[in-house]
């Protein structure tokens, strides 16, 4: 089954062993054998395996992964060194320098968050090649439906980052006043200026974990 190698191994336990998660994972199967899916196989829950619960202290919630090729490594928005940054990628990066005044980096790897503590958690977490939102409705979001449920429950005041209308649908799930829910359009540019240019989320997040007494994250890329 599912290996992730970290604690949400335990706290997903249940999820895994669900009927609907064993249909999931028949669907996925069944997919991978006959068509182009991304992300690989075993990039899919590279979110969780980079960012244990406990050391979570932001979350940005995207849509599904990447749909072209070479694109998609497990991370929303993110894309591995040498692949050329999609333009929600690049849009994510004005606003950091609006915000922050932190320079676009010459690669669109994100790992660098996730290794701070930013989950990059899609809603749905695998795709058909050049087929957006194509697995959607299959079993996903319950999934990651349980993971914000899980840190929802935290004590730890936790950011929760939500770009669009997909990720503002997770907004109910987050019901602990601890954390701090920040909201605006998606940074795709059919909708990045009304209302993702300009939200200072980046800025937002640290000051709110910082008046909590915990270390902001440097959104520097290296």
């Amino acid at each position: 089954m599912v290996h992730i190698g970290n604690s949400w191994d335990a706290l997903l336990q249940d999820e895994f062993r669900s009927e609907y998660y064993l249909k999931l994972r028949e669907f996925l199967k069944a997919e991978y054998s006959s068509r182009t899916i991304y992300p690989n196989m075993y990039d899919i829950f590279n979110s969780l395996r980079y960012t244990p619960y406990e050391n979570v202290k932001a979350v940005i919630i995207g849509q599904d992964p990447y749909h072209g090729e070479g694109q998609a490594h497990g991370l929303c928005f993110s894309v591995k060194k040498g692949v050329a940054a999609p333009l929600s990628l690049q849009n994510i990066f004005k606003e950091l320098q609006a915000d922050l005044g932190i320079s676009a980096p010459n690669h669109g790897e994100l790992t660098d968050w996730t290794r701070q503590g930013v989950l990059l958690l899609n809603s749905v977490l695998t795709v058909r090649a050049g087929q957006p939102n194509s697995h959607k409705g299959m079993g996903w979001e319950r999934l990651t439906d349980a993971v914000i449920r899980l840190l929802n429950e935290r004590e730890q005041p936790t950011v929760f980052l939500l770009w669009g209308a997909n990720a503002r649908a997770k907004a109910v799930l987050i019901t602990n006043p601890k954390h701090l829910v920040l909201t605006a359009a998606h940074p795709s540019p059919l909708s990045a200026y009304n209302g993702f240019f300009g939200c200072r989320h980046f800025s937002k997040t640290n000051e709110f974990l910082k008046s909590n007494g915990l270390e902001p994250i440097d959104w520097r890329i290296s």
